[in-house]
């Protein structure tokens, strides 16, 4: 592949002999005498590729190769070195340069470490757009960690009107029958909104990006399909005309906000079956592993409780284990009531819960923890049924990334030290410490 690339020697003949070899082949080369004459043709135009003698006047290779990675950092650079002077020539390459080449300097190994810089050149370049497009899937992930499609939603219209500059957007999904319902809007006002999604339902869905405009919508609005795969979700409609690398960014947003509909479409259809207890209708262990990896990608904060009820087998004894199950679906909604709506609630088995607790340091996660504890103790369960019973719970605390950043030790520090609190007072809440001993089998 035809490479443009400056050719930097102080020797005429050098100069003349390596620019015939590239000119050869098709390659585009501008020649310097001398770094300064070097530098100003980098300052002048773009490059692909650098070939420099490690000896120059005024300044060696290692110089320019420092200032023209300033002007250029994707630059590729060749230095060209002596055959008792390749130390220099390593330390260019710890210093950014891509390869090195020892004179007397033939055609065939200047060719190929020139399409090799070529070849790296041309592939940094198609993947800058990528990158972009990876660092937009990052804002896509946020969106399709949450699950929730009423959080969803204006998560992505606030990106979605973010990467365009608009200053307002809408989103309409296909309903029963293929009918375009209005899901929210961003910066727009009701009527406003309004009159996109009738703009909308009268010409049609948009199998690719299109625009709406009107005085009823206040100027021009561009209109981009949201579909997972080649499935249509719905459409996205954002005031004005992006176009360019902003539009390239819309539409990448649109893709992945598909995929994000769907998955909080079929989580709404099989949450009771894959995510939730049976019993409680908290969350189950499955749910915990999921918002586990969830938490632990995000890198944010976040602290585990791990809850047992003191004593229920008297409870079960005594009244028998419907009510004893009874009384776990009370536990559990005193746990909500405790946390907030972003906190993950899960029965983890029998007795015991786990609260995972997001954004919050050990700190907090201990106020929180004896709320909880509290508010068990001082609660009157089973008050309808007419048995008014009391039970109390211990509680372990463990935080990432304080006390671990593995997804399995941070619900067994917490485990033990809820464990710490059954063989001691009970009734209690401990935090993690490395010294515990480890819980036995149950």
């Amino acid at each position: 592949m035809p490479a443009s690339v400056l050719l930097v020697d102080d020797e005429r003949f050098a100069r003349t002999l390596y620019s015939d070899y590239l000119r050869g082949v098709g390659h585009d080369v501008q020649v310097a005498e001398d770094a300064p004459a070097a530098l100003a043709a980098l300052r002048a135009r773009r490059f692909d590729v650098l070939i420099t003698d490690i000896i120059l006047p005024g300044a060696d290779g290692l110089e320019l190769l420092g200032q023209a990675k300033q002007l250029d950092p994707e630059l590729e650079v060749i230095v060209i070195t002596a055959l008792d002077r390749v130390d220099p020539a390593v330390r260019a390459m710890k210093s950014g340069a891509s390869d090195y080449l020892v004179k007397p300097v033939s055609s065939e190994p200047l060719l190929a470490a020139v399409q090799r810089c070529a070849s790296t050149r041309a592939l940094l370049a198609e993947n800058k757009t990528l990158r972009a497009h990876l660092q937009l899937f990052e804002t896509s992930q946020r969106l399709t960690a949450t699950l929730d499609h009423e959080k969803l939603v204006p998560m992505a219209l606030a990106a979605l009107a973010a990467e365009c500059g608009a200053r307002a957007c809408a989103l309409l999904e296909l309903g029963p029958g293929g009918v375009l319902a209005l899901s929210g809007a961003h910066g727009a006002s009701a009527e406003e909104a309004a009159a996109v999604r009738d703009a909308l339902r009268a010409a049609g869905m948009p199998g690719e990006a299109g625009r709406v405009e009107g005085p009823e919508l206040g100027g021009t609005w561009t209109v981009l399909p949201v579909q997972d795969g080649a499935v249509l979700v719905g459409a996205a409609a954002v005031a004005g005309e992006p176009a360019g690398e902003p539009l390239a960014r819309a539409e990448f947003l649109c893709r992945q906000l598909g995929l994000a509909l769907r998955a909080a479409g079929h989580f709404r259809e099989v949450k009771h079956l894959a995510y939730v207890d049976d019993l409680t209708h908290l969350y189950n262990t499955r749910y915990l592993d999921v918002a586990l990896d969830r938490e632990l990608q995000s890198g944010r904060p976040f602290c585990v409780l791990f809850l047992d009820l003191d004593h229920l087998k008297a409870v079960n004894d005594q009244h028998g284990h419907l009510v004893g199950s009874r009384l776990l679906v009370e536990v559990g909604r005193v746990l909500k009531s405790c946390v907030r709506e972003e906190d993950v609630v899960v029965r983890y088995g029998g007795d015991e819960y786990v609260a995972l607790l997001v954004g919050i340091d050990s700190g907090m996660g201990l106020k929180v923890a004896e709320r909880i504890r509290r508010s068990i103790e001082g609660h009157v369960f089973l008050a309808r049924e007419g048995l008014r019973l009391h039970v109390t719970a211990s509680i372990g605390l463990a935080s990432c990334p304080e006390h671990t950043t593995e997804k399995a030790e941070v619900l067994d520090l917490a485990d033990r030290a809820m464990y710490r609190g059954k063989r001691t007072t009970r009734n209690v809440v401990y935090v993690a410490s490395r010294d515990l001993p480890p819980v036995p089998a149950r």
